[in-house]
């Protein structure tokens, strides 16, 4: 453990080393290919790094953070834009926003504040929880994930479909988890209002909400610059603006499957089997299918939200199941996940006092 604490260290001190070449130097180069030529070893860097870590617990956020954020955010900022375009004005603000999963509020325009398109309703605004009820959502959510843990210790004694279930509720608790914790520190210091990183999924009343909307919207506000725009702009020159957004949508989720794989490939080290990357197409086509339906039946027939989110649910649970978890259990992914919290909380006993000294009299 002290060891893998070592190179994790390593890793992320490397990778403050390349934000601030990408700060100093890379900044002051013209936009556009020149740019990217000079991030093309940060590239490289950011994508081997993860390699230097065994331990999921470690590996995985790093690999999400630097691998797959790190990596869009920088291709952006060589065409100034996204999070990092303009430069920021602090060093710490830049390396922040660059490798953790932080999106800093945007004031909405006039235009978006009197836009009355009924797509922008998808997501009710009493589903944007208070601080104050994040807060408390976040401390339920930290016992469940706590609860489903515990559970594992009956695991041989469970149906293989009632741990794939807390498999899919642990996938949730622990990412959202983790997206928040990592970027708590850098919100306190420097006061920074971010977007929430999920906005309950378990509201999703269809595909298009849930992985629009709710799910993970790190990895949304990245692959909608980087994909799904280009992508619906050239669609658009060549089959009309009202079938652009199909290739685009459909483009934008195999992306996120490739993704996917690179970081299964951090967790199992073995050959990819494109089983996750299905599962992406899958969602894809399924989302592309949803929007034709949703256009061709407008203000005539839905259905409701009781039905619609239940069923959402169930079809990512179901596919998850099928093709999303398979190549981490063949490969012990999911047991290393569990032994790693015992020998984490035996870490924590060896390394942190847990009894404040009370004087002496």
């Amino acid at each position: 453990m002290n060891a893998e604490i070592k190179n994790f260290i390593k890793v992320w001190i490397t990778a403050i080393a390349s934000l601030c070449y990408c700060y100093y130097i890379v900044a002051k180069i013209p936009r556009g290919t020149i740019r990217l030529l000079f991030l093309l070893p940060i590239f490289y860097l950011f994508t081997m790094l993860p390699c230097n870590l065994n331990s999921f617990h470690l590996g995985a956020p790093t690999a999400f953070f630097l691998g797959w954020l790190g990596n869009f955010k920088l291709l952006l900022f060589a065409f100034d834009q996204g999070p990092l375009s303009p430069p920021l004005p602090k060093l710490l603000h830049f390396i922040s926003i660059a490798c953790l999963p932080i999106k800093l509020k945007q004031d909405p325009s006039p235009n978006t504040k009197n836009n009355k398109n009924p797509s922008h309703k998808s997501t009710p605004k009493s589903h944007y929880p208070t601080k104050v009820t994040r807060s408390m959502l976040l401390a339920i959510k930290a016992l469940l994930l706590a609860m489903i843990i515990r559970a594992y210790e009956r695991r041989s004694n469970l149906h293989p479909y009632v741990i794939l279930a807390l498999y899919c509720c642990h996938t949730y608790l622990a990412v959202e988890i983790v997206l928040v914790l990592a970027a708590a520190p850098v919100q306190a210091i420097f006061g920074f209002e971010i977007e929430p990183q999920f906005n309950e999924p378990y509201f999703a009343t269809s595909l298009q909400d849930f992985w629009g909307h709710r799910w993970n919207l790190m990895v949304t506000s990245i692959l909608r610059p980087t994909i799904y725009i280009p992508i619906r702009s050239i669609s658009a020159n060549v089959i009309g603006s009202r079938w652009a957004t199909l290739p685009a949508i459909i483009s934008t989720f195999i992306v996120s499957g490739l993704a996917h794989e690179v970081i299964y490939f951090y967790f199992t080290r073995v050959h990819p089997t494109w089983e996750v990357t299905w599962f992406f197409i899958l969602h894809g086509v399924c989302t592309a299918i949803e929007v034709v339906v949703k256009k061709a039946v407008t203000n005539r027939w839905w259905l409701h939200r009781a039905i619609s989110g239940p069923l959402t649910i169930m079809f990512v649970a179901v596919t998850g199941g099928w093709l999303f978890f398979p190549q981490l259990i063949r490969n012990g992914v999911d047991i290393k996940v569990i032994e790693e919290y015992s020998i984490l909380v035996d870490f924590v006993k060896v390394n942190i006092p847990l009894h404040l000294p009370l004087g002496k009299s």
